[in-house]
């Protein structure tokens, strides 16, 4: 039964009713309704508990700024959590429930915080649970219980998501009358515009308020110009759709709620990100009314005017059957005529200000024998779970003082207005600075530094005249800026009534001192009250930001929506400053929470990123290889027999490598085609060594840095011709070292006349490695000799290999002789099915990434991200020989930097464990003295170990503090297991270690 539904009126479609359930009881709402009006239609004032002191609260506002009435909505993976019960649309079958309530709303066991609620004040946590040190672990557990709303669902969530990208020239932010004016004007140039507004319907307060434009209704206006801007082409219309967030260049994201109102599985996508990058930009956000600050002022019950009204008049809603309208301002008095048209008797309209407020709406209040206290405020509420009347008193001239006896007025709903807020969120986020004024007692947008400008509410334009003139001056003045022919601007014309200044009033007196009056709650969502701010600045805070922090004034989803302006005039009147003193918090995206999901879209699970695979993938899936993943491609591991695991099927290729032939697949390397006149000279700016002496048909290994002196990347680049190198990077630093050089030459040395072109995925290529390598090389290739006089190491020849063009490099990364054939990619596997043909003879042998881990780590080869971590110098691993001493390049200063070439910097070395069975863990940390007390010194950590069938016992690579003056010195390796591992340092080349085997 919907107690509280009015017989007629609203734009609810009564024709279509829908059943909900909220905490478990079964309601009765209709299509149109938000979950917040359909509670009120049946009778349901509290809705949940506020955050810290777990007080009843009721609904307070009517949209996106609304702070108590936050809700789970749904239930089991599709459930979402902390929803506005006043942005909710209500369905068939939508189920909610409070949240920060246990067992639920009508009795919380939490309460009890507010029965001492003079024992937490602002920052209690920060002086209460500092001691006894020892005792924060047992304090956490319960301070993070208590912590956050409501509940993230535990299973994956069955719905999906989506992202667009879109461009256009007007992005219209709000679709009340100042945003439909502007894209109506900049529609009718042409121009592509979007309009975007987070209500279910565009119209803004021509939804719930009466007014003329020209000669027809606000709503015959709004209708006809909705219907204009659907025959323009190029607009989009978005509704259900909120601009969170204001980025850089005019890249704007917003997120569309397409399928949250009617949530049918797989019908559509749950929700949408645009991300948009605008020409121009108008803002037409609104404003917000600010509540006002007065004892107990957070009762069921208390609600703001615009949104009583917006329940009475849009919702066909009674939000009670006796109201007394508590206000500084006019606006407030169209509420009060709102709720009397209603049937809801009205006690009184309390107005702050000394002479009569209204306008001719006052006169008409006061015609229909509504009771005007003027010079007055409601300075305390009465009840506990809904409102049962309120305390009026006289007002002080000053404002800090109330006058007079106070007078009780029965009622059980107060419809307060403090003025108005305009909604600067994201003209802050855009950069631009909001300002104070005075006169209308709010922060309006300041000078804007995107192309961007605001109109209407938000720019601190109250009345619709201004609205419509402003919006359509700013829709035709972005689509000139943006290229095209505005038609003139059609004239507006609406009532002007008369106003009277608004009285600005941030905190009502009370009959206590603030510290002991009761509460008086300036941030509902987070529970901070008047004394909260007083006693951060008894206690020392300036800065409003810190002021913030100490008393949670403006956190979490609210982002200071209602509260801000308040809390920042009593720190100021605190502080004994103007109110603008302290300044705004900043206004942070997203202005209302958004998903997860809608964040990630379809990029989850298999589709997180995308998979690589060379053009022998398949033949190694055939052979049963085990793949990991590196940089995105799916690499071969080890290649296992029947009954091998992965320890057996290493040993096996690792010693088929050193005693005969393998094979690798090493197609993910990276690869680049450095082209152009200057190509040496860039290549000598980054890397470390000459590139201009390196003669055609050679190949370099080089090394690269990065501007702090840290080895950033290596790989071996080959002289294709004078102007043309063919350089390879690490499998999982391609992209990166692309991009790096790319913003060089683009930032820093655009006059080089360089070409860089990705060839990763151009190019398979095969490394065939092995003592027999040679003699199957020549059986596969044409055209190349690879006599070792006409072949050298570290030199490239161009032929054919099963008969496809192909480009061989003499260059190892195993230690033993070796070649790397490269061929176009499509012909990736026909040349690989060749070369395990020629090389059947001799055993030739497949190996995977774990067999090249260890076959270079036998050299002392460094992988770098394994052996590296960013803090490494090429002096800490051994690699000086390669800083040139003749040029500059990039990190070169770096290096010279104190903390570069100080003692005790960690150098790498090798491990030989005292045992040769066992195998270090890597990552493991390396002692002096393990008996030492905890916490021990760590001189340093093992970055990669293996067992070493070639040599029959375990090796380590590591970095240890000056290792390599304390080669022959042993260090301990405490484990997880509480075993202690003893190794000595070495030197980090097991193997070969004059390089006779790759020059043979």
């Amino acid at each position: 039964m919907q107690t509280e539904r009015l017989p007629r009126g609203g734009r609810i479609e009564r024709e279509q009713p829908l059943r909900f359930r909220f905490n478990g009881r079964a309601y009765q709402g209709y299509r149109g309704d938000t979950l917040a009006s359909a509670l009120l239609a049946n009778g349901v004032r509290l809705v949940g508990r506020s955050f810290k002191y777990h007080r009843p609260r009721g609904l307070l506002a009517c949209g996106a700024e609304e702070p108590n009435a936050i809700v789970q909505v749904g239930t089991g993976a599709a459930s979402l959590p902390n929803q506005r019960a006043t942005q909710t649309e209500l369905y068939e079958g939508l189920s909610a429930a409070s949240v920060n309530a246990w067992p639920g709303p009508g009795f919380d066991v939490g309460a009890l915080n507010s029965a001492i609620a003079r024992l937490l004040p602002a920052g209690f946590y920060y002086k209460t649970f500092m001691w006894p040190a020892g005792l924060w672990a047992h304090y956490e557990r319960f301070i993070r219980r208590a912590a956050g709303l409501g509940r993230a669902p535990d299973a994956p969530d069955p719905d999906y998501y989506e992202k667009t990208n879109r461009h256009c020239d007007v992005l219209v932010v709000g679709a009340g009358p100042a945003g439909v004016a502007a894209a109506l004007a900049a529609g009718r140039s042409g121009a592509r515009v979007i309009l975007v507004d987070e209500q279910l319907e565009p119209g803004g307060s021509l939804l719930y308020r009466d007014a003329l434009i020209g000669a027809r209704t606000g709503q015959q206006w709004l209708a006809r110009s909705l219907a204009a801007l659907a025959a323009m082409p190029e607009v989009t219309v978005l509704p259900r759709t909120t601009a969170f967030g204001y980025y850089a260049h005019n890249w704007l994201a917003l997120l569309e709620r397409v399928n949250d109102h009617d949530p049918r599985p797989g019908a559509a996508p749950r929700q949408r990100l645009w991300r948009v990058r605008a020409r121009r930009v108008v803002l037409c956000t609104g404003a917000i009314e600010r509540p006002l600050v007065f004892c107990n002022n957070d009762r069921p019950g208390v609600m703001t005017a615009s949104a009583v009204s917006q329940y009475v008049r849009r919702y066909a809603v009674r939000p009670g059957r006796r109201a007394v309208v508590f206000t500084t301002n006019d606006s407030a008095y169209r509420c009060a005529l709102d709720l009397q048209q209603a049937g809801v008797a009205v006690a009184a309209v309390v107005d702050t200000r000394e002479q009569p407020g209204g306008g001719a709406y006052a006169e008409v209040a006061a015609q229909q024998g509504i009771e005007i206290h003027h010079g007055a405020v409601v300075h305390d509420v009465l009840g506990a779970r809904r409102v049962r009347g309120v305390r009026v008193a006289g007002l002080h001239r000053d404002g800090t003082a109330l006058r007079g006896p106070s007078r009780t007025l029965e009622c059980d709903l107060v419809a307060m207005s403090g003025g108005w807020s305009p909604t600067v969120h994201l003209h802050a986020q855009s950069g631009a600075r909001a300002r104070f004024d005075a006169r209308l007692g709010c922060f309006v947008p300041g000078e804007p530094v995107q192309a961007e400008r605001s109109a209407g509410a938000c720019n601190g334009s109250f009345e619709l005249q201004e609205c419509l003139d402003e919006g359509a001056r700013a829709g035709a003045e972005a689509a000139r800026a943006s290229g095209f022919k505005a038609p003139r601007r059609p004239e507006y014309k609406t009532p002007r009534l008369p106003v009277v200044a608004a009285r600005h009033l941030w905190c009502v007196p009370a009959r206590q001192p603030v510290s002991r009056a009761p509460k008086q709650f300036v941030d509902y969502q987070n529970d901070t009250s008047a004394a909260d701010l007083h006693l951060a600045v008894r206690e020392g805070y300036r800065s409003i930001e810190h002021v913030k922090r100490y008393t949670a004034l403006g956190f979490g989803t609210d982002q200071g929506k209602l509260g801000n302006v308040n809390g920042m005039a009593i720190v100021a009147a605190a502080r004994g400053e103007q109110t603008a003193g302290p300044g705004t918090t900043t206004f942070r995206p997203a202005y209302t929470p958004v998903t997860f999901g809608a964040i990630a879209g379809r990029e989850i699970g298999e589709r997180f990123e995308p998979v690589r695979k060379s053009a022998m993938h398949e033949w190694h899936v055939e052979q049963g290889a085990a793949f990991e993943d590196v940089g995105q491609w799916k690499r071969p591991w080890y290649y296992p027999r029947p009954g091998e695991d992965l320890q057996r099927a290493v040993r096996r290729e690792c010693l088929a490598v050193r005693q005969s032939v393998g094979l690798m697949d090493a197609s993910t390397l990276g690869k680049i085609d450095v082209r152009g006149p200057d190509a040496a000279a860039f290549l000598n700016r980054v890397y470390t060594n000459a590139w201009d002496t390196l003669a055609v048909g050679r190949c370099r290994y080089g090394l690269m840095l990065g501007e702090d002196g840290m080895v950033m990347d290596d790989g071996v680049s080959a002289r294709l011709a004078a102007d043309r190198f063919y350089m390879t990077t690490t499998t999982g630093g391609a992209a990166r070292v692309l991009g790096w050089m790319e913003r060089w030459l683009q930032t820093e040395w655009p006059h080089l006349r360089v070409h860089l072109t990705s060839l990763t995925d151009q190019w398979a290529t095969l490394g065939v490695a092995g003592p027999r390598s040679r003699e199957v090389a020549a059986r596969v290739c044409e055209g190349i000799d690879f006599d070792p006089a006409a072949f050298p190491f570290m030199s490239f020849r161009e032929g054919l290999a099963a008969g496809v063009p192909a480009r061989v490099f003499r260059i190892s990364f195993s230690g033993e002789l070796a070649y790397e054939i490269n061929v176009p990619a499509n012909a990736g596997r026909h040349v690989w099915e060749a070369v395990m043909a020629a090389g059947r003879d001799f055993d030739i042998t497949p190996y995977g990434t774990e067999a090249m881990h260890v076959l270079r780590a036998e050299k002392g080869f460094v992988i770098v991200g394994q052996d590296t971590d960013g803090s490494q110098t090429p002096h800490d691993l051994g690699l000086e020989w390669l800083l040139s001493k003749s040029k500059d390049f990039l990190g070169r200063r770096s290096l010279a930097r104190a903390d570069c070439v100080r003692p005790g910097r960690k150098q790498l070395v090798g491990l030989a464990t005292e045992r040769p069975e066992d195998v270090l863990p890597e990552g493991a940390q390396l002692v002096d003295d393990p008996a030492l007390p905890a916490p021990v010194p760590m001189v340093g950590h093992v970055s990669s170990s293996y067992f070493s069938a070639t040599l029959e016992r375990s090796i380590a690579l590591a970095l240890v503090a000056d290792g390599r003056r304390r080669l022959g010195e042993t260090v301990h390796a405490p484990l997880a297991d509480g075993r202690t591992l003893r190794a000595t340092l070495t030197s980090p080349v097991f193997y070969d270690p004059q390089g006779e085997r790759q020059r043979g």
